[in-house]
């Protein structure tokens, strides 16, 4: 193909508007091309923060919101699909956490998910959600956009103690056992229990100790899975049972 007596080159990738397209619509590039650029900029303020001195948690935020969230956002709705593969979700993660572990003054040991709560950000891949969905929902002429709270802050956030699910009502005859389990790991150890209640009365304590070098999350698991077989041993007749955990 010429134009103007010149040939147009074939090529695997475009850029038009700020956003790359590749020949796959993979968005591959364009992911690289962003985080690669944002890591620049970072890097470039990591200069000017140190633990003891240097900007602090405000200014941080202010730049990361003005300057690198932006850039992150733009285009969200065109190439979302490729926040569906991980490689390209935590090559975005990676550029909030470095962000993160700035704002907080924090070990690089830290988990992403407590550098967010730590911080008060929303993690990226769930911003870039949320722009590609606002989008849509401007577009599709609804005036309501109060369920969009992208900028509230973290200490208006619901509690997780406020928040009730309730699945169904049913009466305390159809469900007599009421069994509540936990699992906990302290410097003493890493253990479970299980209290199995009927009327209100404690009938059957089981007590479990794990290795230390279990999880909380595996003794929470093992106390649920212990109380089940319990109540398949011992009350396997028994048509109604609540488990708590």
């Amino acid at each position: 193909m010429y134009l103007n007596n010149k040939p147009i080159p074939q090529v695997q990738k475009l850029k038009y508007l700020g956003i790359i397209f590749d020949y796959k619509l993979t968005f591959r590039d364009h992911v690289n091309y962003i985080a690669e650029k944002c890591m620049k900029l970072t890097f470039t303020l990591a200069k000017s923060v140190k633990i003891n001195w240097g900007l602090g948690h405000k200014a941080l935020k202010t730049i990361y919101a003005g300057a690198i969230l932006p850039l992150l956002l733009y285009g969200a709705p065109v190439w979302i699909r490729a926040m569906e593969k991980g490689k390209y979700k935590n090559k975005i993660s990676r550029v909030q956490r470095l962000i993160n572990i700035k704002m907080a003054k924090a070990y690089r040991t830290v988990s992403s998910e407590a550098l967010c709560v730590v911080t008060g950000m929303t993690p990226i891949h769930l911003k870039i959600e949320q722009a590609a969905e606002f989008y849509l929902h401007t577009r599709s002429h609804i005036k309501d956009t109060e369920q969009f709270d992208n900028n509230k802050e973290a200490r208006f956030w619901q509690h997780l103690a406020e928040t009730v699910i309730r699945t169904s009502e049913g009466n305390e005859k159809d469900s007599p056992l009421q069994i509540y389990t936990d699992g906990s790991k302290t410097e003493k150890g890493v253990g479970s229990v299980i209290a199995i209640y009927t009327s209100g009365q404690n009938i059957r304590t089981l007590q479990f100790k794990l290795n230390k070098k279990c999880t909380n999350n595996q003794a929470e698991q093992l106390a649920i899975l212990k109380a089940l077989e319990s109540i398949d041993n011992t009350y396997g007749g028994q048509k109604g049972y609540n488990v708590h955990g």
